[in-house]
């Protein structure tokens, strides 16, 4: 079943970014941050494909995932453990409570599944602003990075 849902999923995305633009990259973005499988990268590097420019599409992702960042954080802080063990599953709520809880900040800042990081920084109490510096940091280098590579991408074409 899983099998067939994601190529379904990742070409449903695709036409959605290649229907809505941005608008579209905002949305992935945001709900990548909180539950959805799809990251944006593939989207910020191939921007110029989609008439989009990477740094503009970067920015949206960006911005999209810092919001859907926070959504995740509060929402862990009032739904409570047994909601986000749920969600991620026994397994992986034990491997990223051990991981988080031996690196906090750090944990953020190269973290991933992001989504993961978000929902257990706001479940430990992660102080908001140290959760913040570092999904600032972490994201704007790795969207910095794809939105680089959209560049060059753009470069290319003629």
């Amino acid at each position: 079943m899983l099998e067939s849902f994601f190529p379904e999923l990742k070409r449903w995305a695709e036409e959605f970014v290649q229907e809505h633009g941005y608008t579209a990259l905002f949305i992935l973005s945001f709900t990548e941050s909180i539950i959805q499988p799809v990251p944006p990268y593939p989207f910020i590097v191939s921007a110029p494909l989609f008439k989009l420019s990477p740094y503009l599409a970067g920015l949206v992702a960006f911005v999209g995932n810092i919001l859907g960042a926070l959504v995740a954080y509060f929402l862990a802080r009032f739904l409570g453990e047994s909601f986000v063990k749920r969600l991620f599953g026994k397994r992986l709520f034990l491997k990223g409570e051990a991981l988080f809880n031996r690196y906090g900040f750090w944990a953020v800042l190269i973290g991933e599944p992001y989504k993961l990081v978000c929902w257990l920084a706001g479940l430990f109490q992660m102080p908001l602003l140290s959760f913040l510096l570092a999904s600032l940091l972490a994201r704007a280098l790795r969207i910095g990075l794809f939105m680089l590579f959209g560049d060059f991408l753009e470069s290319l074409l003629p």
